[in-house]
């Protein structure tokens, strides 16, 4: 050994036979080993006359993890630094969930002292042996501890998952609910305890009951297999790209960015019809058809090298993190009304920094044209051009509407008619009313309660067009009697 250095020795997962000769040698040759820690199988059946000093006291007095690996790095590097240098182990492969191990190499290359790793058989070989699996499956390996962090884990669902260090039953449970943001609850998974030694046991186990396992110790691990149906983003992208490909569907080919334009918005409508809806089923429906619309455009435009679907995803997730500082930075807010105020502040810096010629920029021409009203509204309000109390607004709406009967053109009416539903989102506005989703309610209120007052008609043997005003009014009130949706009093011209 050099003077002055580190060997850092991977133990493998339990069994002594599976001890490495490479790590054999450099462990009999030691007088003292250091090990991570002593509860391990391997600890066992390490040469006999090597003095062994764990660090699993540290555990039972740091605070967390994070702790217990700062004392153990900042040890071994004093260990380190003298002549005879120090012998670390660590139980599988030195570079396979092992946080300790990344904290000496990048202390030691700081202080120039040498560190040799010998590589010892890690969890995963024995986990995939236990359950006949092929590692070269896609297989994706976590740090149980790190994905249990996350409210939606950065894993795809398609294809195989390994996580290590599902140490405790208090970390399975954290780490399901984590994994039941992406799989099905009753997606079946392996919990394998004790990889590559004696008391090597696998159970197949539901997502949901993962935590509910008496075997679980500081020797378990989950293989989550992929689901049956893809269920990522990349996937979705992958179908769409095939679609537009040489062998894909010669519709799909010949579509443009505009010539799905129609589509978009119209798959737009449904998701929104679903939302008042409150139709959760036809919800994840009718976004599935959106976000496919969404693939769709980003597709085309990495065709015409314009961006990627990576740009689209890079840059809200940019945005997001760049518009919440008081999530991800210093700032503080008292409350939403805060955030709203932030949000429309850094939106503004944003704009400047891109030299806009006007507070009106940026406002969708496609927007419906009352939701398009209320941008604009909100926009000038901000800089004082506004009515100073709803008195001046109301009698805005009067003026307008009255212009309407003077004006002796149609395209003069047309223009007063404009001026009048202009000012009508203004009075919505100011009494916080959102003027498209009001125009949309009473238009839903309206067809509920004109199909009812056809099926009273079809009852009675009645045709609507041969009745009179008198008789669909009578049918009218009958609807918003029997429908409980309308005030008291109101004709079906007042809807």
């Amino acid at each position: 050994m050099a003077e002055g250095s580190i060997t850092i020795v991977g133990l493998g997962p339990g069994d002594g036979q599976l001890l490495t000769r490479q790590a054999w040698e450099v462990l009999a040759a030691a007088e003292v080993v250091y090990l991570r820690t002593a509860r391990h199988p391997a600890g066992a059946d390490l040469p006999p006359a090597v003095r062994q000093v764990s660090f699993d006291h540290v555990y039972e007095t740091a605070d967390d993890f994070a702790a217990v690996y700062a004392h153990i790095v900042s040890e071994i590097i004093r260990l380190g630094r003298a002549p005879a240098g120090v012998v670390y182990a660590v139980p599988g492969h030195p570079h396979i969930g092992e946080a300790t191990v990344v904290g000496i190499v990048a202390a030691a290359n700081a202080a120039g002292l040498p560190v040799t790793i010998v590589p010892g058989i890690s969890f995963v070989e024995p986990v995939l042996s236990a359950i006949g699996v092929d590692g070269l499956n896609g297989l994706q390996l976590f740090d149980a501890i790190d994905v249990a962090s996350y409210n939606y884990p950065p894993l795809s669902p398609d294809a195989p998952v390994l996580l290590g260090q599902v140490y405790s039953r208090l970390m399975a449970s954290e780490l399901k609910l984590a994994l039941m943001a992406i799989y099905p609850d009753e997606h079946e998974v392996f919990l394998v305890h004790s990889a590559g030694a004696a008391a090597q046991a696998v159970e197949k186990v539901p997502l949901y009951a993962i935590d509910r396992s008496p075997q679980i110790d500081h020797l378990s691990s989950l293989y989550v297999p992929a689901v049956p149906v893809p269920a990522s983003l990349p996937a979705l992208a992958e179908a769409v790209a095939v679609l537009r490909g040489p062998n894909g569907c010669p519709w799909d080919q010949e579509q443009t960015s505009q010539s799905l334009r129609s589509g978009f918005l119209e798959e737009a409508s449904e998701v929104l019809d679903a939302i008042d809806a409150a139709d959760a089923e036809a919800l994840c429906e009718e976004l599935g058809d959106l976000l496919l619309h969404i693939v769709m455009q980003t597709q085309i435009a990495g065709e015409e090298e314009a961006f990627k679907l990576t740009d689209v995803v890079a840059g809200i997730y940019a945005k997001l993190k760049r518009r919440h500082p008081h999530v991800w930075g210093d700032w503080e807010v008292a409350d939403s009304a805060e955030v709203v105020t932030n949000w429309a502040r850094l939106k503004a810096a944003e704009r400047a920094a891109n030299q806009p010629s006007s507070l009106l920029d940026n406002i969708p021409q496609a927007l419906p044209a009352l939701a398009q009203a209320q941008k604009i509204q909100a926009r000038v309000r901000k800089v004082g051009f506004d009515w100073p109390d709803v008195a001046g607004v109301v009698a805005k709406l009067h003026e307008e509407i009255a212009e309407i009967s003077g004006a002796e053109t149609p395209a003069g009416r047309q223009q007063e008619l404009g001026d009048a539903l202009f000012a009508l989102v203004n009075w919505a506005r100011w009494l916080d009313i959102d003027a498209e989703t009001a125009l949309r309610e009473a238009n839903r209120r309206f067809t509920r309660r004109f199909r009812y007052l056809e099926q009273l008609a079809t009852g009675r043997g009645q045709s609507l067009a041969e009745l009179g005003l008198d008789d669909l009014e009578a049918l009218w009130q009958e609807a918003k009697t029997a429908l409980h949706d309308a005030p008291p009093g109101s004709s079906w011209e007042e809807a």
